[in-house]
């Protein structure tokens, strides 16, 4: 039995026989699995050279490759270089370097080890094709393989290695040589073709032939078909087969349970069973406790199911294994759904002393675009600087985004001002944020200093803002003008655009021209128009579209019963209404939030759920009364109609959500004042989100009451902002 390594002398291994070269080699080779490559080198360096054998070498490379340790693989070849009588096998030793360079990520020496190869075996060939393959350089890997066949006949490593890497053509060609070879039947071979195929998007029948075909099949076998159905879009088929798998006893693996948590994104069928199934397994088979398989079923529940409490409840699980991958994939799932939520996560992340990574950044940034003001993004913003990460573009075209949703224009320019460079969504960030504030005049000359490209999303924006000012000449001057060719977003800002203007023959003449065929928001474009316009007869023909395509929105209803209302058909509106209920279609419900001493309140229609709605109730009347005093009159076509009372009408009215959440902030300035908490009703500025439209009622309230409280009322509905102040609004009542 060897001796320890630890207890060689350099000066005994002298007096060793031809038998210590393999006790080095043993020592060697211990040394490197323990992780102490440097000890092993520094035993290796000090041997006497004649002990210095093949065999040693290749433990060394094979040790280097292992720990991808590309430095101590170079010095070891140089020394080798320079000794030549360890070279006298060339052949073995340049194959353990081409493998060394390449798994080290270093092809080019790879490439010229085998090149300098006075002879090669097949080992040599499919050393170099691994490589390539693992470089992900597909076709030179496949003009090696070729080259290979004109020397020796390809082994099932060499196939497989190809086949990792090959796409559809190169790789089927290669299933056809492997047939005539008799090696198709190889487990490698054949679970190298089911990755194959299945990578290839539409080829997954293919890739199913194989796998049916193979008589022995191991778990990297079921991996991969469940893999290649997952990739074609395939989710019930792949579920299947993990089921299939499950049944037959066959056991699974941390890559089984990811492949199919990404398959449940494109299963239409009871996917919610199956992710509590999974789940269940996970926990059985004790894998939900690595990091990776429990922030994919996070993800499953929160993006696929819309079960954010179980999201969070397994997150909370997670405890013993969460990482920053975790924390961010938690923080991700709240940032629309819960952006609140959403930033408490991120604070306790820092708690917990773990540091931010870009992505976290960036979600947590997409949270902030959800809230009412700019406060939390600012102090992302700070930590974005402090993280190192003040220059990245990307996190960069994340705050102009957050601070424009959050009503801060000025902070969008500072931030757009002070980026050393710009990709083509700094400047569409910039441009949609202009056209979110309907700031037609600026976002114009922004978009003449471009010196990018322009994309689609570009012309959106400018259409967009063109259509909510009533620029139509400019904005039909830039469809037209278009580098690309129009799409469907393009044309349906045209036809809003038009149809706004009223100009509802030429909006038609659009549809008409389209080279595709108009979508849901086209028509909905359009029948928003009709409203605006009271155009019936045209309003009724995009509504009976709307509704084909989107027969559980209830758009296309409400829509219509305000326009038969707005013309006292209200016998038409009724029945409009009493089918939307027919087919159980749901209104959304008007909420509203707004930001009093750094916290959210949020505001339904009715003042529901709120302890206080008849102290707010109170102060609303009171504002109501003043504000009449000074001409505001309810615009009772805002109203129900199936409220037959003009009193009940105009109640109806007063408690729509965006009212409520102005006269909470005004009393609560009253109260903070009083009692001398912060600045109180110093505050000039009032900020309200709203999640839909604001109706003509509520715009026309706020104008007025922006000049009777001498305040800035900025509200921000579900298409942009209305910045009322000295009772006029910013988009000119053109909305």
């Amino acid at each position: 039995m060897m001796t320890s390594v630890s207890h060689i002398s350099f000066g005994s291994l002298r007096r060793f026989s031809s038998a210590s070269k393999h006790e080095l080699v043993q020592g060697l080779r211990n040394l490197a699995r323990s992780g102490d490559l440097r000890r092993a080198f520094s035993l290796f360096y000090n041997a006497p050279v004649e002990l210095q054998s093949q065999q040693a070498y290749a433990a060394l490379f094979q040790a280097c490759a292992e720990q991808r340790n590309l430095r101590h693989g170079i010095d070891l070849h140089h020394h080798m270089l320079s000794h030549p009588h360890a070279y006298s096998q060339k052949i073995f030793l340049a194959n353990h370097l081409i493998t060394m360079y390449a798994k080290c990520g270093n092809i080019e020496n790879a490439r010229q080890v085998f090149d300098k190869m006075p002879e090669r075996n097949v080992v040599s060939w499919t050393s170099l094709i691994t490589g390539y393959a693992q470089a992900g350089n597909e076709q030179e890997g496949f003009f090696v393989f070729s080259a290979m066949l004109a020397h020796c006949l390809p082994n099932e490593f060499a196939l497989s290695s190809v086949l990792t890497s090959s796409r559809y053509e190169p790789g089927k060609q290669v299933h056809g040589l492997a047939f005539k070879l008799g090696l198709h039947c190889s487990i490698y071979v054949a679970n190298a073709l089911i990755s194959m195929y299945g990578r290839s998007r539409d080829a997954a029948f293919e890739a199913w032939t194989v796998f049916e075909a193979m008589e022995f099949k191991n778990l990297v076998t079921w991996n991969s078909m469940i893999a290649a159905f997952q990739c074609c879009n395939l989710g019930k088929q792949a579920v299947g087969v993990f089921v299939r798998m499950h049944s037959d006893g066959v056991g699974f693996d941390r890559a089984t349970l990811l492949n199919v948590c990404s398959a449940l994104y494109k299963s239409s069928d009871e996917v919610s069973k199956c992710c509590h199934q999974l789940h269940s397994l996970t926990v059985k088979s004790g894998l939900i406790t690595q990091t990776e398989v429990a922030t994919a079923l996070v993800k499953v529940y929160s993006e696929v199911l819309g079960e954010f409490n179980e999201c969070y409840k397994l997150f909370m699980e997670m405890s013993h294994c969460r990482d920053i991958v975790a924390w961010t994939g938690i923080i991700t799932a709240f940032a629309v759904y819960d952006p609140e939520r959403a930033i408490l996560l991120f604070g306790q992340l820092r708690h917990e002393k773990l540091t931010p990574d870009w992505y976290t950044f960036s979600s947590v940034l997409k949270a902030c675009a959800g809230l009412v003001t700019a406060r939390h993004a600012l102090t992302i913003h700070a930590q974005v600087i402090k993280g190192g990460f003040g220059a990245d573009i990307v996190l960069n075209n994340s705050l102009i985004h957050a601070y424009a949703k959050c009503g801060s224009l000025d902070l969008c320019k500072r931030v757009f001002d002070d980026m050393d460079s710009r990709d083509v969504v700094s400047w569409n960030s910039m441009l949609k944020a202009y056209s979110l504030h309907g700031q037609v005049d600026s976002i114009l000359p922004v978009f003449e200093k471009m010196d990018i490209k322009p994309d689609s999303a570009t012309y959106i924006a400018i259409l967009s803002a063109c259509s909510h000012a009533g620029r139509v000449e400019e904005g039909m001057r830039i469809f037209r003008s278009m580098f690309e060719k129009p799409q469907l977003n393009h044309y349906a800002c045209v036809v809003d655009m038009l149809g706004r203007a009223e100009r509802f023959t030429e909006a038609e003449e659009v549809i008409k021209q389209m080279p595709m065929e108009p979508d849901a928001v086209v028509w909905s474009a359009l029948l928003g128009s009709c409203r605006k316009h009271g155009n019936t007869k045209l309003g009724k023909v995009a509504a009976d579209k709307l509704r084909e395509m989107e027969p559980t929105s209830s758009l296309s209803y409400i829509q219509m019963s305000n326009i038969y209302s707005a013309e006292g058909s209200f016998s038409e509106a009724d029945k409009s209404r009493k089918e939307m209920e027919r087919w159980r279609v749901r209104k959304e419900p008007g909420l509203s939030w707004t930001e009093v001493g750094n916290k959210v309140h949020e505001f339904a229609s009715g003042g529901r759920r709120r302890a206080d709605r008849e102290g707010i109730y109170r102060e609303l009347e009171r504002l109501i009364g003043r504000l009449k005093e000074i001409g505001y009159v309810p615009e009772m076509r805002s109203a129900l109609q199936d409220i037959e009372e003009e009193e009940q009408k105009e109640e109806h009215l007063l408690h729509h959500s965006e009212k409520l959440a102005l006269a909470f902030a005004v009393m609560e300035g009253r109260r903070r004042s009083y009692d001398g908490v912060g600045d109180g009703g110093g505050v000039n500025l009032i900020q309200i989100m709203k999640n839909i439209r604001i109706c003509i009622d509520c715009h026309n309230f706020m104008k007025l009451a922006s000049k009777l409280l001498g305040k800035e009322i900025l509200v921000r509905d579900s298409n942009r902002f209305h910045h009322f102040k000295d009772s006029s609004c910013s988009c000119n009542d053109y909305w």
